[in-house]
């Protein structure tokens, strides 16, 4: 009798999803967690956090195992390497920075081991053929081009300067950049890269002063882009838009420096405003639970979470065929709809739509495309 009893709970356990137990996946998480990208790595785990609430929900059970790069290549690397054999993970979801990011690529293939990039944006990290890297966000090149595409709705701009930071997003977006800028007639009057971190930008900013460019360009992580604001604003240096490509231009930092971060443009993989499913939604639950508006990486890292555990979980944690499923699958979430293709030399590159938001009043408005704008761009900058 009680061997019956017990055969049919097991079969109810097994048919009523909320009697059974939860899929256990184990999944590798390396982000910046300490170092000077921190703060957007902040971003990035509190995302995953979110991620890994809403896949116990759906029966997922995540073995999560972080790993800290602090922003340095041969340490994400060593992080792939224990993740690929000793942890024996079914996917790796990062690194953060692009440099990380191109670092573990060359690795994800030796060790037949998915990889899915959340943000890193250098463009030659889905070019080189990989077929176990995968990208979510939208590559360099269109952080640039949105930008310029955005402000020519408003103006005709003859002149562009460069300021970003000597690092592999940096280089890449500003060679995209440039590229984008000479076919739309834009002239470049300066070129200046500087090394991350440096703590006084006045004599660079004070030469392009002198130049009166139109547009100031720049690729910065976030403590870079609030000194350049700041130095920008001292000597006096007034554009007629600064645009800030992604990163340390779209964080809750940048954004609580209201004097001088007001009617910056930047580039971003998503905001709370779109008709994405549950974009607005994550923002409220975000908020709630950390007391911090999310950017762009946020998002980004929650939905690349989501991505690889249901991908794992549904193909047993067997690394062949979540790659294979990651290739073949299609999902529509807080980031739009995802599917990995091959195109325009790519491989396994999400076709993401990038988006302009422009400070606005001490808020983050999303001012293009037209169809996901909630505000018309105030132009020209002033401060």
């Amino acid at each position: 009798m009680y061997r019956k009893i017990a055969v049919t709970a097991l079969i109810l356990g097994l048919a009523l999803p909320g009697i059974s137990q939860a899929a256990k996946v184990k999944i590798g998480f390396i982000n910046t967690i300490t170092g000077a990208e921190a703060p957007i790595g902040e971003n990035l785990t509190n995302g995953v956090t979110l991620a890994l609430e809403d896949l116990k929900k759906k029966g997922i059970d995540v073995d999560l195992i972080k790993e800290d790069d602090t922003g340095k290549p041969e340490k994400a690397l060593s992080a792939f390497e224990k993740l690929a054999t000793r942890d024996n993970v079914a996917g790796v979801v990062g690194p953060y920075t692009s440099a990380c990011a191109n670092a573990v690529a060359s690795q994800a293939d030796r060790y037949r081991l998915a990889q899915l990039i959340p943000a890193a944006a250098k463009e030659e990290i889905t070019r080189m053929g990989h077929k176990y890297v995968f990208r979510l966000n939208a590559p360099a090149n269109v952080y640039s081009s949105v930008l310029m595409d955005a402000i020519l709705t408003v103006d005709k701009p003859k002149t562009i300067a460069y300021v970003y930071a000597n690092t592999d997003f940096g280089i890449s977006t500003v060679k995209t950049a440039k590229e984008y800028a000479k076919k739309l007639g834009i002239r470049e009057v300066a070129d200046e890269k500087y090394q991350k971190g440096a703590p006084d930008f006045r004599s660079t900013l004070t030469k392009i002063k002198t130049l009166h460019p139109d547009l100031v360009f720049m690729v910065s992580y976030e403590v870079d882009a609030i000194t350049l604001m700041r130095q920008s604003r001292e000597i006096g240096l007034t554009p007629k838009a600064f645009l800030g490509a992604g990163a340390g231009f779209t964080t809750s930092q940048f954004l609580a420096q209201k004097k001088i971060s007001n009617l910056v443009f930047s580039s971003t993989q998503w905001t709370d405003d779109v008709n994405w499913p549950g974009a607005r939604a994550f923002y409220n639950r975000y908020k709630s639970k950390f007391g911090k508006v999310p950017s762009y990486h946020a998002a980004c890292a929650y939905e690349a979470m989501i991505i690889m555990a249901e991908t794992a979980a549904k193909n047993g944690g067997n690394r062949e065929k979540t790659r294979a499923g990651l290739k073949s699958g299609q999902w529509n979430g807080i980031m739009g709809e995802v599917k990995f293709a091959d195109y325009a030399g790519y491989t396994n590159q999400n076709n993401h739509p990038m988006l302009v938001q422009q400070i606005q009043n001490g808020q983050y408005e999303t001012v293009y495309p037209a169809k996901f704008a909630t505000r018309k761009p105030i132009f020209p900058f002033k401060w």
